[in-house]
């Protein structure tokens, strides 16, 4: 019983290795003979109904392929859902898979990532707050400018008492980000010396 798409003998297929730039027989494309230009001429348009007879197979066979799915109840996304879960439980399983793990492991539970992270962790918590505490200073700072600003003028509010307690605060907050980033890093540098 012959089925759509895999009846028929295939054509005999010839493919050439040779490109325009190649010489024929050790001659240039431009010294051959009008004999052999209509023999070139006639392997090319056997060459390209080959081609084209090719391509019709390969339509027939993908139609009849995609009609055996459906009948299988097998569809394109279900097999690609099947073939990326076969691939990661491949990767799962593999030897350098398993191999990285097993050291980020190791890693992740080593004194020095431990001291680490807790570090960064500090070091969060530690300018969350200073910039939590900068954010209501200046808040209120620049409110109470704003009321100064509709009474006196910009020279004169530079030199008043709120304008330099201002710049004080922001001095104040500069001298805390800087001595605990400069403390962070004396430990991390104690911690390594130690160790």
């Amino acid at each position: 019983m012959i089925r759509q798409g895999f009846g028929g003998a295939a054509p005999s297929v010839n493919f050439s290795t040779r490109t325009p730039e190649t010489p024929i027989n050790g001659r240039s494309p431009s010294d051959l003979t009008d004999e052999e230009v209509d023999g070139l001429r006639f392997e090319l348009a056997k060459a390209e109904d080959e081609i084209q007879t090719l391509r019709q197979v390969l339509l027939a066979k993908e139609k009849y392929a995609t009609d055996v799915r459906r009948q299988l109840g097998l569809s394109p996304l279900g097999n690609i859902k099947q073939n990326l879960s076969k691939g990661w439980q491949e990767v799962q399983t593999s030897g350098p898979y398993l191999s990285a793990s097993a050291t980020l492991d190791d890693i992740s539970r080593s004194s020095a990532y431990v001291r680490t992270r807790d570090g960064f962790s500090q070091a969060g918590h530690v300018t969350t707050s200073v910039l939590s505490n900068v954010g209501v200073a200046i808040t209120r700072r620049l409110a109470e400018m704003r009321n100064l600003s509709h009474t006196i003028s910009v020279p004169t509010m530079r030199h008043s008492s709120t304008f330099k307690s201002f710049e004080e605060m922001v001095g104040t907050v500069k001298d805390k980000v800087t001595s605990s980033a400069d403390m962070s890093g004396f430990e991390r540098r104690s911690s390594r010396h130690s160790t």
